[in-house]
């Protein structure tokens, strides 16, 4: 989608750039705050139901932004999209622990991570390909055979939902998270845009954790919660997703800024970006397999330090030695590669910890929650990288990305910090139900 941002622009050149922002703002709120929810949801009314009707969501969504005429419909359309993946997500990570023995689900867990990092380097460059061949539709409308090939090889392969297990969380306590996950995300994702001190991004920031406090006060004493704080019971569980939060303010800021440098002060063209990028991504994807073939879990706790202690090295290095001047070979790729690697430990260490702490009957409960702590904490990174863009814009071009860059090494230090305490967690049985 950031590849897709300007040739959108000329399809539609009496946007305004927040109304464009929009395109994106859209489905990066419904995907955070449906998270939860959608992951409660899935262990009610069944993995597989859950994972079949959100992916055909996505697939009609995807049809729908493809074929927008206006840019109301694609911002709505882009709005449905990041709903149907909140659905998504949890689902499908629970279908594969679900269908996984026990024994094999740490390399499962290391696969799902490749492949998410195979993925994100192969966006950017197929992106980027579909545009210049095609044009931005192009970029949505591969989603669809795909989306329906997840639906008729799930529909045919996975045996039927076990009978419901636990009731439909509180309406008005998930209500309250999902407004609150929502406005929180509202606000940081567009502070940039309305202005830091506009009333409209200091109501979001502050009604956000306002309503989840209150969904979370609420939860505390109703008997199907909108969120299971027993969950919070496992202190490997607990600590995954306290660390989590960091990590994903390091790296989604780290992901944003590495291409936007390389743009607009190296000058490379969209396909020269977008292959810059992709060293660090395959390296992620390297890391993820390599950690997810250790079958012991010590390891596996150790690799969150390690790979955040790898990004910290990525992100001082950049910061002391990035210049206007570029240096792809010995600067870029070497920091690119330092990078991937060190997000793929992390991702794949946090990943296990937090799925493989909670009962199998409960593994999209605990993932959704998990992965909405990261998308949160991703858009705290993003906004991060605003401010001080707009604090640090002087000078060289290369001034505000080095701060940006001091900041993920901050952020990822922090998160290096707390996944010491996971070596000292003995290895304990997910709570029973």
């Amino acid at each position: 989608m950031n590849i897709a941002f300007a040739p959108m622009r000329a399809s539609f050149p009496e946007a305004s750039t927040t109304g464009l922002s929009w395109v994106i703002t859209a489905y990066a709120i419904l995907f955070a705050a449906l998270l939860i929810p959608a992951g409660r949801l899935s262990d009610v009314v069944g993995r597989r139901r859950q994972l079949l009707v959100a992916t055909t969501g996505f697939a009609v969504a995807s049809a729908l932004c493809a074929l927008a005429p206006n840019l109301p419909v694609l911002i709505a359309a882009r709005a449905a999209q990041g709903a149907f993946a909140g659905g998504m997500i949890p689902a499908a990570l629970a279908v594969l622990l679900h269908e996984t023995p026990p024994e094999r689900r740490l390399r499962a867990l290391g696969a799902w991570g490749a492949a998410g990092s195979l993925a994100a380097a192969a966006g950017p460059v197929l992106g980027s390909l579909l545009i210049d061949a095609v044009n931005w539709r192009a970029v949505f409308m591969i989603n669809v055979p795909l989306a329906l090939a997840i639906v008729w090889a799930a529909a045919r392969t996975l045996g039927p939902d076990q009978r419901r297990t636990h009731r439909l969380p509180d309406l008005a306590g998930t209500a309250l998270l999902t407004a609150g996950v929502g406005a929180l995300v509202l606000g940081l994702t567009n502070g940039e845009h309305w202005g830091w001190t506009a009333p409209g991004t200091l109501l979001f920031t502050v009604a956000g954790p306002l309503l989840i406090a209150a969904a979370l006060f609420r939860s505390r004493s109703h008997a199907a919660p909108a969120v299971e704080f027993d969950l919070w019971r496992s202190r490997d569980f607990r600590i995954a997703n306290l660390v989590a939060f960091p990590t994903a303010v390091a790296m989604f800021a780290w992901l944003l800024a590495t291409p936007l440098f390389v743009a607009t002060v190296w000058d490379y063209s969209i396909l020269k970006a977008g292959l810059a990028v992709t060293p660090g991504a395959f390296a992620s994807a390297v890391a993820a397999i390599g950690i997810a073939r250790i079958r012991r879990r010590g390891l596996q706790r150790a690799a969150v330090s390690v790979g955040m202690v790898l990004f910290t090295a990525n992100a001082v290095w950049l910061w002391l030695a990035l210049t206007d001047r570029p240096a792809f070979l010995p600067l870029w790729l070497a920091t690119g590669l330092l990078g991937g690697t060190g997000i793929g430990l992390t991702l794949t260490g946090l990943n296990s910890t937090a799925a493989l702490a909670v009962p199998p009957a409960r593994f999209a409960t605990g993932t959704g929650l998990h992965n909405a702590i990261r998308q949160v904490g991703g858009a705290f990174g993003v906004a991060g990288v605003a401010m001080i863009s707009v604090a640090a814009a002087t000078g060289t071009g290369s001034a505000a990305f080095r701060s940006i860059f001091l900041f993920t090494a901050v952020m990822s230090a922090v998160a290096a910090l707390g996944g010491l305490a996971l070596l000292r967690t003995a290895p304990a049985p997910a709570p029973a139900r």
